[in-house]
Order: C-alpha cells, then structure tokens, then sequence
C-alpha cells in the first residue's frame, strides 16, 4: 500500500438511499448578470431529481440588483430560499450562513457562476449512495481561465497541502456534497477566519472525489482575482497551521549565521592587521536583523490578532431579512459561562 494512501483512515461504506430532500447552497455577490442562467440551468436539473429540493441563495451584500431579482423568483417558487446578509462578510461566511441554514439529508454547495456544471450532483449522489459522506469536485481543467490563472491555482493547492494541511484534497474548489451527519460536525466549527475546503477535510468521514470540466463563467467577473486568492492563501495558513511561525524561527536562525558569519570575518581580518571597514558590515547586519524581527513580530501579531478577534464571540453573520426561510437554525457556540451554567443547572 502506498504511504499516501496508509495515513488515510480506513471507513466502512454503508449504502444508503439517495437523499429524500437535497439542499443546494449557492453563495451570490454581485451576480445580478449571472441570475436569469442560474434560475434556467437550476429549474432544469431540479426537474430531473426525484428528491423534494431546496435552494438557499445567500445574497452576500451585493451592491447591485442581485436581491431584487432572487428576491422576485423566491415569490414565484417556494423551493427558492434567500438569505439577505446585512453587508459584505465574505464568500467563505456566507457559504457558511447557506450552510447553517440547510435542511437537507444531502447539501451541496456551489458557486452561482455556473463554472460548476449542475449535472456533476447526480454523479455525487450516487456516491453518497455507497456511503461516502463528503463528495467533492476535482477539476481535470480549466477552461475559460488564462494560463497566469491556471498556474496560480496549481501552485495555491499544492503549497497548501505541503506547508498547510497535508488532507487537502488537489484542484478542488467548495464545490461539494456533504451529508447531514457531516454537517452537523462541520456546523460545530465556529472559527471566525474560515477556510471551508480545509475545515472540510479536517472534519474527515469517507470522502471521494469526483474528477470533472470546470467551464467558463457564464457571465460577469471573478469574485476571486489574484488579490483575494492569496488573502485565502494566508487565511488557510495561518488558521490551520503554524508554519508561518515556524518559518520566522528558520529567518532568525539564517539572521543569526548571517551574523556570525560577520563577526568571524572581522575576527579574520583583525588577526592579520587589517583595519575593518566596519560601517557596512554593521549596517548590513543591523538590516537583517531588523527585518527578521519585524518580519517575525508581524507574523506573531497575525496569529494574536485572529485570537483576539475569536475570543469575542461575535456571531459570524447578520441575517437582515429572509425569504422562504422558517425558523432560523441554532448555530451560536456555547461560551465558557453558558457551559458552566447548564453544568450547574443540570447538577
């Protein structure tokens, strides 16, 4: 057995019925353009699934028409739910808030720009069917995507995997199938800075990947530029690994042999009578050792930064208004003092 696949853990399938209700959450920001192929492509393939359906559209803040017009199509089908974020929190907390509020046996979570081609879910619910609670979308390719894209993405998983988190699994965006059971697990994770994809494979359960054509976008822009895949890059690093830490205790021990090897060069010198030119060297060494320090204090106030903010314990999301939608899901963490309170209760 190769090593690769030894450290996985062995799970036992169980087959299983195809869900009796799935869930589709769809993230949205600025997608105003993209609504009318989504609600044509969506009306299809629900017309081809025997399960009862639900379709939570998370409207992230837009400040465009995106709300009005999934808005209008909630009144016309009451399969459509929408969630009105009341501002901008982000793509990964408001996959987050479709999450929270999913109802489903199965729930699967997609992109509105349809890159992710909709037929691909039967494919995942026929795994899900051999007992797999995690079924993810492995892209073969990338059409549509210029090649500086296509080698950022290459790269951004594979040194995520190597310096981050070893599971993750390779050229897989959000786009996945998740049973309830592993919902329910994954719901229990309240971390405010989130990386979905990790917490995912964090979580475990069997998972399986399911190799597909990632086309191109149907309409619009990319919500995800060079800028915000590499703010996902630090924000999956520095919320499941402490390498970044690591790292600076690696630049200060390379600072301090840049330091030594100075000062024996002066020693060298200073035995043989030479006079040192002593101000460069100095300057280069008060340099280096300056930026490591900085370098490594920034790193450290990242990670004390994220702590700071965690330990308030503010809710990850505002729900302003909601259409469609029934009781809202219980999804606060329970705080040191409300644990020892039902303790006390309960005793």
């Amino acid at each position: 057995m190769p090593e690769a696949q030894a450290r996985e853990t062995h799970h036992i399938l169980e087959p299983r019925p195809s869900p009796a209700r799935l869930s589709l959450v769809i993230p949205m920001y600025n997608e105003e353009v993209v609504v009318d192929f989504l609600r044509a492509e969506l009306e299809n393939f629900m017309r081809g699934v025997s399960a009862e359906m639900e379709v939570i559209l998370v409207n992230d803040g837009s400040s465009d028409g995106t709300i009005e017009k999934i808005a209008g199509w909630a009144t016309e089908d009451r399969r459509i739910k929408v969630l009105q974020l009341s501002r901008n929190f982000g793509h990964q907390i408001a996959s987050t808030a479709g999450l929270d509020y999913a109802t489903g046996d199965a729930v699967v979570l997609i992109d509105a720009d349809l890159q992710d081609p909709l037929p691909v879910v039967h494919q995942m619910i026929e795994r899900y069917r051999e007992g797999y609670d995690v079924v993810y979308g492995q892209r073969e390719a990338r059409q549509g995507e210029s090649a500086f894209k296509r080698l950022g993405a290459w790269a951004f998983y594979r040194v995520m995997r190597l310096m981050v988190y070893k599971d993750l699994p390779l050229d897989t965006g959000d786009f996945r199938l998740i049973s309830r059971e592993c919902l329910e697990g994954l719901k229990r994770m309240r971390e405010t800075h989130r990386f979905l994809r990790g917490m995912v494979a964090w979580v475990g359960y069997p998972q399986f990947a399911v190799k597909y054509q990632r086309a191109s976008r149907v309409a619009g822009e990319t919500k995800y530029p060079l800028r915000r895949m590499l703010a996902l890059a630090w924000t999956a690093a520095t919320s499941f690994s402490t390498v970044p830490l690591k790292l600076s205790i690696i630049l200060g021990l390379i600072t301090g042999i840049v330091g030594i090897e100075e000062g024996c060069r002066a020693l060298w010198e200073f035995s043989f009578g030479r006079v040192v030119p002593g101000w460069t060297s100095l300057m280069v060494v008060t340099s280096v050792v300056g930026s490591a320090l900085l370098i490594s204090v920034g790193i450290l106030g990242q990670y004390v930064g994220r702590i700071y903010e965690q330990s308030k314990e503010r809710p990850l999301y505002l729900v302003s208004r909601t259409f469609n939608v029934g009781v809202p899901p219980i999804t606060a963490p329970m705080t040191q003092l409300t644990a020892l309170a039902e303790i006390e209760q309960n005793s």
